[in-house]
């Protein structure tokens, strides 16, 4: 029924902009922290950046000071703001969220940054 749904990714120039939406459906409660993580070809899904509903949100120290995640609790969505991105940013996104105690996962976007 908890359905997530992610938007934003392409291809992108270093140095470039991207913003990611990640929008919930089946939502009738409080959703408690979301977050982005990201995953290379070949690499493990890290932990790229979490807003929890109440607190700070923090970030990989690799993103820091670049990328900006938000969220809007009216409509259950979640942004990521990547500006000044890099080769390195290059992933596939994915959108994560507790919701009543359950972890659910975006379907993934992907992000390629690339001269």
């Amino acid at each position: 029924q908890v359905q997530l749904v992610e938007s934003g990714g392409g291809l992108v120039q270093p140095g470039g902009s991207l913003t990611l939406s990640c929008a919930a459906s089946g939502i009738v409660f409080n959703i408690e922290d979301m977050a982005w993580y990201r995953q290379a070809p070949g690499q493990q899904r890290d932990e790229v950046a979490t807003i929890p509903r109440l607190g700070t949100a923090t970030y990989a120290d690799s993103v820091k000071d670049r990328f900006t995640i938000s969220r809007d609790n009216s409509e259950n969505t979640v942004y990521l703001q990547m500006d000044r991105l890099k080769p390195e940013d290059t992933a596939v996104y994915y959108c994560h969220i507790i919701y009543r105690d359950v972890g659910y996962w975006g379907q993934g976007t992907q992000v390629t940054v690339s001269s």
